[in-house]
């Protein structure tokens, strides 16, 4: 009879396996007497345990699709039911036209060393899709964790380097479709979006940055972008309060992107931002003017004083050195143009260096004068006057006929010599005359008294800085 049993389970094919009578299981009392028992009550297993299986299962698909018709009202359902998600609206009948508009929460932080800005914004985007339409007066908003079920735009951000979609504490996304199949997607978005700065008249400057939209896969042949109000699409800009800037303009444009692969929808939004320069005015050009007046008072220290005026020189110097270091803390350490501050730096360095090149000058002129005095003039006098004593003596024991020859002599000479200067070209020079020309030069610049240079230097150096100034201001502000 064992072997009889093994057979028969085979015929089952093992799903239900019959148990042996020659072992039955501890505490039972079933006995069976024949084969035909054995597999009557082994088929009843087996009903009961599909039985079982299928009521299991009948009531998991109850349980799924009142889920789903939790989640989804019955007109939803009816929508869903055979729709596509990987295939556009208006497939066969041209291109979708998407609206965008745009709220600008905040710009956090505007970075001259990356070219950069970091903004959060809230991007709408708008279509109709037809297969979405349905009965009734009022929109539906749905969970933005279905917008894995619809179809929507492949929207990205041209320029951006680093953006993440805020998920706290779900995903910020909202779903709303109208009665005419129309669909509301809207976006909670930061991003940090490259900008490319002109830094020629920092920090006087003007900013122009954009923040570009395209469809990454669809061109213009499936997809149409578009501004839903014009320049009016774009809010938020005039309530935001920057540390740094002032949102001056902003307006929008549609145009297309050129790619290998082929024309794209474009949408650019262009702001405007203009600098503060109250901030660099206190920070960096108040003490830089006070460091320059601070090097004119060497001008009223006497010129024995060297330390005094050493001091004041080397120390505004240093001072200044360091004040344009700071200054570039801020901004790119590579570039390949001069910015406004750099030029007023340099110029206050350039005074404030003058201004120790000054008395170096000043100081070398004195010693040079003193060591002038202090020649012998006792021989140059004494020969002065031994020639006088000998022309006077001479001239008491000619003449007056020998006179009146050496007269006629002299004169003689002087006319020859005068038609000899009228003979020669006009058009040559003489090196002796190019370099008594040049002695005269020389001697014109020759300071008598070399405490008159610190009295030149107190109406030249600051006269001179002011007219620098306002040549300055002027150019940076109005040109």
């Amino acid at each position: 009879m064992v072997a009889d049993a093994r057979p028969a389970a085979r015929l089952h094919g093992g799903a239900c396996r019959a148990p042996s009578f020659a072992a039955p299981a501890a505490g039972t009392t079933r006995t069976f007497e024949t084969f035909e028992q054995l597999k009557m009550y082994s088929l009843k297993c087996c009903s009961l345990r599909a039985l079982f299986l299928s009521m299991l299962c009948r009531s998991m698909q109850i349980s799924e699709a009142e889920g789903k018709s939790e989640i989804l009202p019955p007109t939803i359902q009816k929508i869903i039911k055979g729709y596509n998600k990987y295939l556009r609206p208006f497939f066969d009948n041209g291109p979708v036209s998407v609206g965008m508009s745009l709220d600008i929460a905040s710009i956090d932080t505007i970075s001259e060393i990356n070219m950069d800005y970091t903004a959060t914004i809230f991007l709408r985007q708008r279509w109709t899709d037809e297969r979405l339409c349905f009965d009734g007066n009022k929109s539906l908003s749905l969970d933005g964790r279905l917008v894995e079920m619809l179809w929507v735009p492949d929207t990205f951000i041209v320029d951006s380097k680093k953006s993440f979609l805020h998920d706290i504490t779900v995903e910020n996304r909202l779903i709303r479709i109208y009665p005419n199949g129309t669909v509301l997607y809207a976006l909670r978005i930061t991003t940090t979006v490259a900008c490319s700065m002109d830094l020629t008249k920092y920090p006087m400057d003007k900013q122009t940055c954009t923040l570009q939209l395209e469809s990454w896969g669809y061109n213009i042949n499936d997809v149409m972008f578009y501004w839903t109000r014009g320049n009016d699409s774009v809010r938020g800009l005039d309530t935001l309060r920057l540390a740094q800037y002032t949102v001056e303009d902003h307006f929008t444009s549609v145009s297309e992107a050129v790619y290998e692969t082929g024309h794209y929808p474009k949408l650019v939004f262009h702001f405007e931002l203009k600098r503060n320069i109250l901030y660099f005015i206190l920070e960096t050009y108040v003490p830089s003017i006070l460091l320059v007046v601070l090097s004119w008072v060497s001008f009223w220290i006497s010129q024995s004083s060297v330390p005094a005026r050493i001091c004041i020189g080397v120390t505004t110097v240093l001072t200044m050195t360091t004040l344009m270091m700071g200054s570039r803390t801020s901004l790119p350490n590579a570039n390949c143009f001069i910015k406004a501050i750099d030029v007023y730096l340099g110029i206050c360095f350039s005074f404030i260096f003058g201004a120790l090149l000054e008395y170096a000058v000043a100081h070398f002129c004195t010693l040079h004068r003193l060591s002038s005095k202090e020649l012998p003039k006792d021989e140059d006098e004494d020969v002065e006057e031994r020639n006088g004593v000998l022309a006077a003596v001479t001239n008491s024991f000619s003449d007056p006929d020998d006179a009146n020859k050496i007269d006629s002599n002299k004169s003689s000479k002087t006319s020859i010599d005068a038609k000899r200067e009228r003979s020669k070209p006009s058009g040559c020079v003489s090196p002796m005359s190019v370099a008594k020309r040049l002695f005269c030069i020389f001697d014109c610049l020759h300071v008598k008294n070399p405490y008159h240079i610190d009295n030149y230097a107190r109406f030249s150096f600051p006269l001179s800085f002011i007219i620098i100034n306002v040549f300055y201001w002027v150019y940076y502000l109005y040109f």
